[in-house]
């Protein structure tokens, strides 16, 4: 059975090109994933076709209307329908939250909100979810809704060629994916670290278990630390060295305890 992905949007045309590249496209291609939109504007009544309304109490931007929001979402939605709301305000989406729509569910709805957003009667008694991608504000919701499309599709079983690919990403294991290296084996003066020529499988876990722990350390301490109390004393040792010397972000001592 495939999982089915609904994007609410006014701008339906944004996703054609995620449709035809990459992974989302063969998951498609396989019928391991569907996706369609829906257009608030289909659902307006009046001959103007208005989806949106001045802001009740002043301020700028326009607000989704919420009846004409709420029919349309109507014609998409079944009781096994997971209504995600996209918005700055919501809670970073990861990868915990990708493997966990992959595994359980069968159609997700992204409300991708423009304007001054929805009205919050709509997404407070209608969405199930609240997600942003980051701390920073888009003119849509759709850019993140792609990204959160892409990311949930890479575990459903069958869209990836390899099986083990989403297990060896970032964030899997909760560290930062150690670095890749293919041929030339010199290149603009580097060369690839002779461990991973050697063939000694042992010796080669070990040193990309190192580097994630040094690039987690120096980019996402943050990660780190939630993993703190599962890490070897010389990898926590490894990384407070990288943090005294200032290598990577700033972090507190009382923080890593």
């Amino acid at each position: 059975m495939s999982l089915r992905l609904t994007a609410f949007t006014l701008f339906p045309r944004f996703f054609e090109p995620f449709l035809e590249e990459g992974v989302f496209s063969r998951g498609l291609k396989q019928g391991l994933l569907a996706f369609d939109c829906v257009n608030p504007r289909d659902f307006a009544e009046d001959v103007r076709r208005t989806v949106d309304g001045h802001p009740v109490g002043g301020g700028d931007g326009m607000v989704l209307l919420p009846d004409v929001c709420s029919r349309a979402l109507d014609s998409v939605q079944s009781p096994e329908t997971i209504v995600i709301h996209v918005s700055p305000g919501g809670k970073i989406f990861n990868n915990v939250w990708a493997k966990h729509f992959a595994e359980t569910a069968k159609h997700v709805v992204f409300l991708c909100g423009r304007y001054a957003g929805f009205d919050h009667r709509f997404v407070s008694a209608r969405s199930h979810h609240e997600f942003s991608i980051g701390d920073f504000v888009l003119s849509g919701g759709e850019p993140a809704a792609v990204c959160m499309m892409d990311s949930i599709s890479r575990f459903v079983p069958g869209v990836l060629g390899n099986a083990q690919s989403a297990s060896a990403d970032s964030f899997e294991d909760g560290l930062l994916e150690a670095p890749q290296y293919t041929h030339p084996h010199e290149f603009a003066g580097q060369e690839v670290p002779k461990v991973l020529l050697s063939g000694h499988h042992a010796e080669i876990s070990r040193f990309r278990r190192i580097e994630q722990i040094r690039r987690t350390a120096q980019q996402r301490p943050d990660l780190l630390l939630q993993l703190w109390n599962t890490l070897s004393r010389s990898e926590q040792k490894m990384a407070e060295a990288i943090w005294k010397s200032g290598c990577g972000k700033t972090v507190t001592r009382s923080a890593s305890r």
